[in-house]
């Protein structure tokens, strides 16, 4: 059994006895699409990477960057990636078919919920969401399913990412912080517990600006599909208190062809190493068996191989 994506040597290398490609040492490869760098995608994918290959003798997890989330989906569909990371509007709308015809993939493991923010020096005169309009924002990468959560809060507030603000989408994540510190941009929009973006804004003083609590009900209201969700208090440099905002929860989507037993194996190391994951990186923490059980829209979404694993330790029936 082998998980391993083609490079352009292509039919060549299809062509090779499986000991080989599956390498020396016997182990089956299995590549994991991340995003640009300095975003929290591959953080948090070498830290699953690192659990994976460490519990599960069997599999060996190689990480690589990619354009993010809107980048992930056509090459898990086309057989490119084995699994890969895919933020939570990204998911639903390649699930769903939203905009798209509905994509044949399956969900791993659920990886931690997103709320989104905007971070602001904490020597900036703004406060709310209102005050960011006409301002140059800096939304994420392109290829970000972040840039897709804004959309979506947004639009609920009756604003326009693109129209209501000066829209700034980068080619890296990790170039947003200093924009924002060296007063480039009003704000950067992000989203999650130990991003690396909003950290290095914090650790210069930063504030958080989120929809309050009827812009909240407003965004529910028109896109239900969007959570409350909580940032508890010390989750970023000097953030004392809890924020509350609007968000979903991100997956590990893998291809529809992605062998069951490798998928089982996967979700039993995962699952075995959660307190590890969460020691490598603390967002990861809710990357558990239990989340992941709760945080698929439907259970027929789960990959057969997770379903299978999910059985075994009673989350699923």
């Amino acid at each position: 059994m082998r998980c391993v994506v083609l490079s352009s040597l292509g039919i060549m290398q299809a062509m090779l006895p499986l000991a080989f490609a599956a390498g020396a040492s016997g182990k089956t490869f299995v590549s994991l699409g991340t995003a640009t760098p300095g975003g929290g995608f591959p953080v948090y994918g070498e830290a699953v990477a690192a659990t994976i290959n460490a519990i599960e003798s069997t599999l060996e997890v190689k990480p690589q960057n990619t354009k993010g989330s809107a980048e992930n989906v056509p090459m898990l569909e086309a057989g490119e990636l084995d699994i890969a990371l895919v933020q939570g509007e990204a998911a639903l709308e390649a699930l769903n078919g939203i905009g798209r015809p509905p994509a044949d993939l399956r969900i791993l493991f659920a990886m931690y919920a997103t709320p989104g923010m905007f971070v602001v020096r904490g020597d900036s005169p703004y406060r709310s969401i209102d005050d960011l309009k006409g301002k140059p924002i800096a939304f994420g990468a392109k290829g970000s399913g972040l840039v897709l959560l804004a959309g979506y809060t947004l639009d609920g507030l009756g604003l326009d990412r693109d129209r209501d603000f000066e829209a700034i989408f980068l080619d890296r994540a990790g170039d947003g912080p200093e924009m924002v510190l060296n007063g480039k941009v009003a704000a950067l929009w992000g989203g999650g517990t130990g991003w690396p973006g909003f950290t290095a804004v914090a650790k210069a003083g930063g504030r958080f600006i989120v929809p309050d609590a009827e812009g909240i009900e407003r965004i529910q209201a028109r896109h239900p599909s969007l959570k409350t969700l909580t940032v508890p208090p010390n989750s970023y440099p000097g953030q004392t208190e809890a924020i509350v905002s609007v968000g979903s929860w991100s997956f590990i989507l893998a291809r529809p062809t992605l062998a069951d037993e490798v998928a089982y194996r996967m979700a039993r190391a995962l699952h075995k190493g959660e307190a590890d994951i969460a020691r490598r990186l603390p967002q990861a923490r809710e990357t558990t068996a239990v989340n992941t059980a709760a945080a698929a829209p439907r259970r027929e979404l789960l990959h057969p191989g997770v379903l299978k694993y999910l059985q075994e330790i009673g989350l699923a029936r």
